[in-house]
């Protein structure tokens, strides 16, 4: 078990590195996550031809995945804009906004009921953005493409959640990021037509872009799936809360973001911290209650 958090802590780190590497690579955003795409596709494909053969999914789960893929990538496309029009902590800081969005959005998408109290964090991490868009408006745009980002990051845990109740997750990421890649292929041309951009990466490009693709998606992923065979879903999804917490900290280590931030962003990054804080503690306290409730059954 120690063994299986070490590796997801890793996993969680690995994905709020990926912040950093948007401002790493000088590629624009589109041709940023088309290289990723690329090189995690060609890695995936390779893979699962070593590994034992499984039934190939249904037309139909496949279209499903490659959609869902399509708003994976739509997110990750601005998430890497919001960056470029603001800072690694700025995106990150806003990126916290989907617990906002998944509170309202997943009991319209799954016809549940809606948890008033997830509604109202969510609102305080809204809240904080506000003050640091109020306190700094220089970002006004990157904070604006950023919450986009979040809007379809919460959509797509839902969907997949869906999706993988038919269909294995190695398939399903398979296809997903297969039917994104193409997705972005085919809009590519019509990105850089608005906005122009170089094409080809630079040597220091390839390098960090390698980075991006093997570590911080295939092993980052890997690390994940490895952990989840032992560790339960509850303190998975709780654990990956830190994300931003952990990209916000390399941010302001490697790139000194602290010294260009304004008080508000403390003032806002303190708002949202303390959601997270709650909605952890208070996870952890509906956790010991369906323990408990489970001990009694037995």
């Amino acid at each position: 078990m120690k063994k299986a958090f070490i590796q997801l802590h890793i996993a969680v780190f690995l994905a709020g590195f990926t912040g950093i590497m948007g401002r790493l690579i000088t590629l624009n955003e589109s041709l940023l996550v088309w290289y990723r795409l690329l090189i995690t596709c060609t890695v995936l494909w390779i893979l699962s031809g070593f590994r034992k053969k499984t039934a190939s999914p249904e037309r139909s789960q496949m279209i499903k995945a490659a959609g869902i893929g399509i708003i994976l990538i739509i997110h990750w496309v601005s998430f890497y804009a919001g960056i470029k029009y603001s800072t690694v902590s700025t995106a990150l800081v806003c990126f916290s906004a989907i617990g906002f969005f998944t509170a309202i959005l997943e009991p319209i998408l799954l016809r549940k009921r809606m948890d008033k109290i997830e509604l109202l964090l969510g609102l305080l991490v809204i809240l904080g953005i506000g003050i640091i868009f109020h306190f700094d408006p220089r970002y006004k745009t990157g904070i604006i493409i950023s919450l986009c980002s979040a809007f379809f990051a919460s959509i797509f845990p839902v969907l997949n959640w869906k999706l993988l109740q038919t269909m294995n997750v190695e398939s399903a990421t398979r296809y997903q990021l297969s039917g994104g890649f193409l997705f972005l292929t085919l809009l590519i041309p019509f990105y850089l037509h608005f906005f122009p951009s170089r094409i080809y990466p630079s040597v220091n490009d390839w390098f960090w872009l390698l980075v991006l693709a093997l570590i911080c998606t295939v092993l980052a992923y890997s690390l994940m799936m490895t952990a989840q065979q032992k560790i339960p879903a509850f303190t998975l999804n709780l654990t990956y809360n830190l994300e931003p917490i952990y990209g916000i900290a390399l941010a302001f280590l490697i790139y000194r973001e602290d010294k260009s931030v304004s008080r508000g962003f403390y003032y806002g990054l303190a708002l949202i911290v303390a959601a997270i804080a709650l909605q952890m503690v208070r996870l952890w306290k509906i956790s010991g209650k369906n323990n408990q409730a489970a001990l009694v059954e037995i």
